[in-house]
């Protein structure tokens, strides 16, 4: 069944139980009571100061509050309050926490097919990503590799196209990549590692203190306004673009299968659709915050820079390489990426005539 099928349903059945047991009465909000109260955990990888990722944990867990007249509750841990940032994955399969919010490709270590989950290099967009996990089957093909690790993947939010990093020293060539040690996850790492950069996984909350040590030369992030938060402009002054590796990177709510199995079909349908409010406020925020972070940047003496052409070729034939390794060692790997390369291939010329033909003629700057 499809998940929008699933939702469709599920949502019948939550109405049915405000009609019958909400406060009801003309113009007030009906609240679901299923006389269960629920208690959860929910972990994230991202620090409480970036309100556009963290942030989507609030929603979600306002909506479900209020939707449930505070029945289901749902306390949020940080990274190292609970556990580390990038052992959210396991905390959820361990039973540490019911729900965690994280990149999938951080875990591409126990498989690498988890990257299509969130973004790879010179992948979709953020609106074909979301059309292919939510409506074109992609949540389908990649439900069995959660399901191996015990949990459930629900989108959460997408960035958008990311920018390219900062860098200490600008990197005007193919050549000047060589050495170069950058904080880089996921299938981005893979490709910048062929390129001649040591890739490192750190996370969000460390990365500062890594470039202002020396012990990375650059980084990637997201884009203006969490990238201005963190302060990377304070130590690196060269902000390249694009991020061809994160150009539509969606974020998930990992939820335990038991756990979710446990709740009430009207909790089951409330936790749905909060995630997809969750989703959609991440990415308004960022598309509202971004343009005047990128204005302060400036003003703050950061220069921009595109990447030079030589590097994007080569990126480019090295992800495909990437890709198609990975899913000549991998069954599963090759299961996914089929399912996803034939939903590329059919909806780029879509969106070359319609979205990028109108960038082009409108776009300045």
């Amino acid at each position: 069944m499809k998940r929008r099928d699933l939702l469709k349903g599920a949502v019948v059945g939550a109405a049915g139980a405000v009609a019958a047991c909400g406060p009801g009465g003309p113009g007030s909000a009906p609240a679901v009571h299923t006389g269960q109260r629920v208690r959860w955990r929910l972990v994230s990888s991202f620090p409480r100061s970036l309100t556009t990722i963290f942030g989507a944990c609030e929603v979600l867990v306002e909506r479900i509050s209020a939707m449930t007249d505070g029945r289901f509750e749902i306390r949020i841990f940080p990274p190292g309050e609970l556990v580390p940032g990038l052992q959210v994955l396991d905390a959820v399969q361990q039973g540490t926490a019911h729900i965690g919010q994280t990149g999938s490709y951080y875990y591409m270590g126990k498989h690498p097919a988890l990257a299509f989950d969130t973004c790879v290099p010179f992948g979709l967009t953020s609106r074909q990503q979301t059309a292919w996990l939510t409506e074109a089957g992609g949540a389908e093909v990649m439900d069995p590799i959660f399901a191996a690790f015990g949990v459930k993947a629900f989108a959460g939010g997408n960035t958008g196209v990311q920018m390219g990093g900062w860098f200490t020293r600008t990197v005007p060539t193919l050549a000047d990549l060589q050495g170069l040690r950058m904080r880089i996850p996921g299938m981005g790492g893979k490709v910048m590692q062929r390129l001649g950069v040591s890739p490192q996984t750190i996370a969000g909350g460390e990365i500062y203190t890594a470039l202002e040590r020396g012990a990375i030369d650059a980084t990637d992030w997201v884009g203006p306004y969490d990238d201005e938060k963190l302060g990377f402009y304070k130590v690196a002054k060269n902000f390249y673009y694009p991020g061809w590796w994160e150009p539509g990177a969606n974020l998930s709510f990992f939820v335990g299968r038991e756990a979710l199995a446990s709740l009430p079909s009207s909790y089951q349908a409330i936790f749905t659709t909060a995630c997809t409010e969750a989703a959609r406020a991440m990415q308004a925020r960022y598309d509202a915050l971004n343009p005047p972070a990128l204005t302060r940047l400036l003003a703050a003496g950061v220069e921009t820079h595109p990447f030079a052409d030589d590097i994007l070729a080569a990126a480019k034939e090295a992800s495909r390489d990437t890709l198609s390794d990975l899913a000549a060692d991998s069954p599963g790997f090759r299961k996914v990426h089929e399912h996803w390369e034939a939903y590329r291939k059919e909806s780029n010329p879509w969106f070359a005539k319609a979205e990028l033909a109108y960038h082009r003629a409108s776009f300045e700057g």
